[in-house]
This record gives structure tokens, C-alpha cells and sequence, in this order.
């Protein structure tokens, strides 16, 4: 830690897992649709599993529905089986060349699950973060303890380590309430 650049390797890898926790957010069901809601559905395509933005193009025509244009019209039925299957508790439905897949509205039981599968994400991202700042706070004492640096460089990096990790929750905690939010409009 003889400079700001370990410092800066904590805070890329802290944005790292504030940036997975979106993603993972991303793809719970508000109720109104998202081109992300799709991407865990996994196609059975030439023999192997592709992601389904590999087999068509995911739009989002009105709030409450997504359509999937599919490249190959002999994947049609593939597609409309593996949304089926996603466990999303969607139903798609296909005219041809274009799959629909409209959203229906989430049940209040429905909404407090999402939520606490949002907060599940939310505190893996938190603990994700705790132990970037462990690892942090290993090396400094490591370098404390080799002499590399004074115990008083040791402790003012210590803080802002600390400083570094408060930031981090708080903007996994931010985004947790605002995803709730979203979930629990009705």
C-alpha cells in the first residue's frame, strides 16, 4: 500500500459489486417491462443453451409487454419454451415471427418476495463489499507489521478504507430502497 493505487484497486473493485447488485436488480420483475427481465432465459438453440439476446432481438413496445423478434423463425417455439420454463411466471405467446410476452401485474404476495430477493442481493452485495475492505485492511497491517509504512500511515489508511466501505454500503442501501420502491408501486 506504499501508494493511492491499491487504494483506487479497493474502490474498482467495490464499484465491481455495486455494479453486479444493478445488474442482478435488473432483472427482477417490477411489474412493468424491461428488456433485462429476459436475460437469465436461456434458449435451447443448435444443439446448446445460448442466451436468448443470441437467438432474437428483445424490445419493449408498451409498458406491459415485451416482444422477442427471433432471427431463425424454426427457434419460435424453442424461445416460447424457455420463457415459459424461466420460472419468470410469464406466457408468451407467438404470431408467427414475433413472440409476445406480456407482463402481468405482481400479486402483493408476489411483491413482498421480490423485495426479499432484492434484499438478499442487496446484502451479497454488502458483504462482497466487507470483504474487499478485510482484504484491504490484511495488507495494510501486513505492511505495518514488514515496516513499510508507520502505524500512523497504517491507521489514516485504515480510515479511509473505512471511509471508502461506508460510501459503498450506502449506495447499496440507496439502491435497495429504490428497487423496493419500484417493486412495491402498485
Amino acid at each position: 500500500m506504499a501508494d493511492d493505487t491499491d487504494i483506487k484497486d479497493l474502490r474498482r473493485r467495490m464499484d465491481g459489486a455495486l455494479e453486479a447488485l444493478k445488474r442482478e436488480f435488473g432483472g427482477l420483475r417490477t411489474g412493468r417491462a424491461s428488456i433485462s427481465l429476459l436475460d437469465p432465459v436461456m434458449v435451447e438453440a443448435y444443439g446448446t443453451q445460448m442466451p436468448l439476446n443470441q437467438v432474437g432481438t428483445v424490445n419493449v413496445p408498451e409498458p406491459r409487454m415485451l416482444t422477442v423478434q427471433v432471427w431463425d423463425r424454426k427457434m419460435i417455439s424453442s424461445v416460447e419454451k424457455a420463457i415459459r420454463d424461466a420460472g419468470l411466471g410469464l406466457n408468451p405467446a407467438s404470431d408467427g415471427s414475433v413472440v409476445r410476452v406480456p407482463i402481468p401485474p405482481l400479486s402483493e404476495e408476489r411483491r413482498a418476495e421480490l423485495a426479499k430477493v432484492a434484499a438478499k442481493y442487496a446484502e451479497n452485495a454488502r458483504i462482497a463489499v466487507r470483504n474487499i475492505r478485510r482484504d484491504g485492511m490484511e495488507a495494510l497491517k501486513k505492511l505495518e507489521k514488514e515496516g513499510e509504512i508507520s502505524e500512523d500511515e497504517q491507521h489514516s489508511r485504515a480510515e479511509e478504507i473505512q471511509k471508502l466501505t461506508d460510501e459503498h454500503v450506502k449506495s447499496i442501501d440507496d439502491a435497495l430502497a429504490a428497487k423496493e420502491s419500484e417493486i412495491m408501486q402498485v
